[in-house]
């Protein structure tokens, strides 16, 4: 039976949907960049970032240690936990170690950014004082497209952050958003984005679809009037583009997250065909059947 953890959150919360079983710390309040076009996560009105007080973090820590039992897994939130110093993050996990010593696997979200003021050495310490993995929403490795959506990162900051989490030894699960630059830039957005995945080789990929619950005015407005929007067969489309340019050895694949329209999971490289011929597939309108209901779409 789920009991409420002994921590005090402040709404909302997000999660990646393979955290539901961890106990969720939310060690900063909202994402200190929080500037993309396309992220509805957290809005200037909703939340302003700041971290939450060591000392307060640290209580909290020690109670969910004092009333939960068997706790296996710890999410860091909000947006970007590792925008805090590494000697803050040391001491967390330190604390986690402590009071938590049945946790076996502590992750959190990264920008690429936030490990510019961390060494490699750093890194590798965290890791070894429990943070396994981290999610990095690279979104896309084109330069336009990411500047057009305000990411902040470019191919190569992107490149570097995720070769410098390699080096440390913390696994990446990484995020990249079908349909993100629309018909007009769908071609590099996908090249430009297979060119990064290559060159990195992540250990987890996960492809989204781009959707907006509360209206893409906001976004529209970022192209000046150069996006168009494209329909679920140019998305499927741009998803057999993309797998088709990917050299992966061994990455775990996936695109069964809310907004995608057809689930695909496995192993690149070893599923790759399978992947083009289940794209081969919809696109001719042979399995629309095994496809979601686009009610069921959501972030």
């Amino acid at each position: 039976m789920w009991t409420m953890p002994p921590v005090s959150y402040i709404e909302p919360l997000f999660r990646p949907p393979s955290e539901a079983r961890s106990l969720i710390l939310q060690v900063t309040n909202g994402c200190s960049w929080n500037h993309c076009a396309f992220c509805e996560m957290y809005t200037a009105e909703q939340k302003k970032f700041r971290p939450k007080p060591e000392s307060e973090l640290i209580e909290e820590i020690k109670r969910c240690g004092e009333q939960l039992s068997g706790i296996r897994r710890v999410f860091l939130a909000d947006g970007d936990a590792m925008v805090l110093s590494y000697r803050r993050l040391k001491t967390i996990l330190e604390a986690i170690r402590q009071y938590l010593p049945s946790v076996s696997r502590v992750t959190a979200y990264c920008l690429p950014r936030n490990l510019n003021n961390k060494t490699v050495a750093q890194l590798a310490e965290l890791q070894a004082l429990g943070l396994s993995m981290v999610y990095v929403g690279v979104e896309s490795g084109d330069d336009e497209v990411l500047s057009i959506i305000n990411k902040g990162e470019t191919w190569q900051t992107t490149h570097d952050g995720l070769h410098k989490l390699q080096l440390a030894g913390i696994k990446r699960s990484v995020m990249v958003i079908n349909g993100l630059g629309g018909s007009l830039y769908s071609d590099q957005h996908v090249r430009e984005t297979a060119r990064l995945m290559n060159a990195t080789q992540p250990e987890y990929l996960a492809s989204l679809v781009l959707f907006f619950s509360q209206g893409d005015q906001r976004y529209k407005a970022s192209f000046t009037g150069k996006f168009h929007a494209m329909d679920s067969v140019e998305l499927f489309k741009e998803m057999k583009h993309f797998i088709s340019l990917l050299e992966m050895k061994k990455t775990i694949f996936r695109s069964d997250h809310a907004s995608n329209l057809l689930a695909l999971k496995g192993v690149l490289g070893a599923d790759k065909s399978k992947f083009l011929m289940q794209l081969d597939q919809v696109i001719d309108n042979q399995h629309s059947v095994f496809l979601r209901d686009p009610s069921y779409r959501s972030l």
